[in-house]
């Protein structure tokens, strides 16, 4: 069975070492350390340029905190995601919940209908969600492609007895993606017992500068491990 691997990248640098360690798809996103916002218009347009064998996803986030958003904020996703289509991504990461953590329908409508064909993942937003088996049929009506997901625990791989469940409830009608605390060490190991065939890392190290970005060696392994 072959698996995918796909690396967040918060950064040009770590978007050169996800390609230098192998990865064929990342997601790009902004401030990892706030958990990711969208990234400027000017890094997509210039990973689609110079790194053009990889599949872009792009995440779609206007600011930290929780996935509760006001008019003006979906507004904003919304305009994001139009941008990100014309610029030719290859998907957007997307979610919004309501107060009480279940899927914001009327706002993730209007994504949707932005992204206008675009594959969508629905992001880990999930993890909050109160009655997760019920969101995933939300997302799926919704026309998500992927859920991104650590099985609503602290890890993917403490969260394998959910993903497990959720992919078997799935059924091949969306795509399971385990992402959460994902290494060399445990990410076959995460797909096996979920069945799932997808799986996200950061796969980031601490450089000299001080900066946490992806490190080529570790996506090397990550896939090396998966082969």
């Amino acid at each position: 069975m072959k698996y995918l691997l796909e690396v967040c990248a918060a950064s040009i640098r770590s978007v050169e070492a996800a390609a230098a360690g192998g990865a064929e798809r990342i997601e790009l996103c902004s401030a990892l350390s706030l958990d990711g916002l969208t990234p400027s218009m000017g890094m997509i347009h210039l990973v689609k340029e110079r790194f053009p064998q990889l599949t872009l996803h792009v995440l779609i986030r206007p600011r930290e905190g929780n996935f509760v958003y006001n008019e003006l904020e979906v507004a904003t996703m919304e305009s994001d995601i139009r941008l990100c289509r014309e610029a030719g991504v290859d998907s957007v990461v997307v979610g919004a919940l309501t107060p009480e953590n279940d899927i914001d329908l009327p706002a993730m409508q209007r994504l949707m209908a932005a992204a206008d064909g675009l594959p969508v993942t629905f992001h880990r937003a999930f993890d909050v969600c109160r009655r997760p088996e019920e969101a995933l049929e939300q997302i799926i009506t919704l026309g998500c492609r992927r859920i991104l997901t650590s099985g609503q625990a602290a890890t993917a791989e403490q969260g394998i007895p959910l993903l497990h469940q959720l992919n078997q409830q799935a059924a091949g009608r969306i795509i399971i993606m385990p992402g959460g605390g994902v290494n060399a060490e445990n990410a076959l190991r995460i797909l096996q017992a979920t069945g799932c065939q997808e799986i996200h890392a950061s796969a980031s190290s601490i450089y000299p500068d001080g900066l946490k970005d992806t490190d080529p060696q570790k996506v090397q392994a990550i896939l090396e491990a998966l082969s």
